[in-house]
């Protein structure tokens, strides 16, 4: 019981520290790219635990303020080869180990 009460806390301490998003890649203009990266870091930190209403909030985000066609993917363990239009992709990292790919196709 203690070892588990010690590894939920490292875990906690893990996701406090690295809490800031970090961008794996991107080809989004400047603008684009902070404002998507705002709204992910949003959405994952109102949906903790059910990525995937973070992931479908996001989408509709996209779709409204940038056109139709966004995809979005949240989660610990996956790869990931996509076509997408140029200038509409970010990867990026967020509380440690989840990834978060957001790009657009048309």
């Amino acid at each position: 019981m203690a070892e588990t009460a010690e590894s939920k806390k490292e875990e906690a301490d893990y996701k406090r520290l690295h809490s800031f998003p970090l961008i794996r890649h991107t080809d989004m203009p400047e603008e684009m790219r902070v404002e998507t990266m705002e709204l992910c870091v949003t959405a994952c930190e109102k949906f903790a635990t059910n990525n995937e209403s973070a992931a479908k909030m996001i989408k509709e985000s996209m779709d409204k303020k940038f056109g139709s066609s966004w995809h979005v993917v949240i989660g610990e363990g996956f790869g990931f080869e996509v076509t997408h239009e140029v200038k509409n992709l970010l990867y990026m990292f967020f509380g440690g180990s989840l990834a978060v790919c957001v790009w657009k196709c048309s």
